[in-house]
């Protein structure tokens, strides 16, 4: 299982606590991940990423093992200890303004 730690605004509109966890079958990679995510909260499609496209929105960040991976590829695999379950793969959302 992959533990996904979303901001609270997507954990309320998903209404969860905590974080959630998700299967993802074969290779664990960013894209992966956040289609698990979205199958089973369909809420959150186009929250973090947009529907036609499929890249990351401009104020959402990524983050694993105390790395931004935000502009890495999301086929990229993500690191061991997400796919453990021993780290959280985090969906930030990002600040903006003066």
């Amino acid at each position: 299982m992959i533990r996904v730690v979303l901001p609270p605004h997507l954990r309320n509109l998903a209404h969860v606590t905590g974080e959630v966890r998700v299967e993802v079958p074969g290779e664990v990679t960013q894209r992966h991940v956040l289609d698990a995510v979205e199958e089973r909260y369909p809420m959150l499609r186009g929250t973090m990423r947009d529907r036609a496209t499929g890249k990351r929105r401009a104020l959402v960040r990524f983050f694993a093992c105390e790395e931004d991976l935000s502009n890495e590829s999301p086929d990229d695999p993500l690191p061991d200890r997400v796919v453990k379950g021993e780290e959280p793969f985090m969906v930030v959302g990002a600040m903006a303004g003066g």
